[in-house]
């Protein structure tokens, strides 16, 4: 797995439809889905440094999206 920064997932999130709803200690990103369900991603503010593999899946989890999904708008 290559390593992402923290301002690859916000870019990512961007590009999915996610908006920054709060910024304090760390970022929350939300989604507003159809259904009306929400989805919910929290970022720390590290910019620039790899995001550690596990808490990458995780945010992967929280924003409903697979790794292949994730390159592809990353290189958008």
């Amino acid at each position: 797995m290559a390593a992402y920064s923290y301002d690859d997932m916000r870019h990512v999130l961007g590009k999915l439809g996610f908006q920054l709803v709060r910024a304090r200690k760390h970022e929350t990103w939300e989604k507003v889905l159809e259904n009306k369900a929400v989805l919910q991603v929290r970022l720390s503010h590290h910019g620039k440094r790899d995001i550690p593999k596990g808490t990458f899946h995780e945010m992967l989890r929280q924003a409903g999206v697979d790794e292949k999904t994730f390159k592809t708008k990353l290189a958008e």
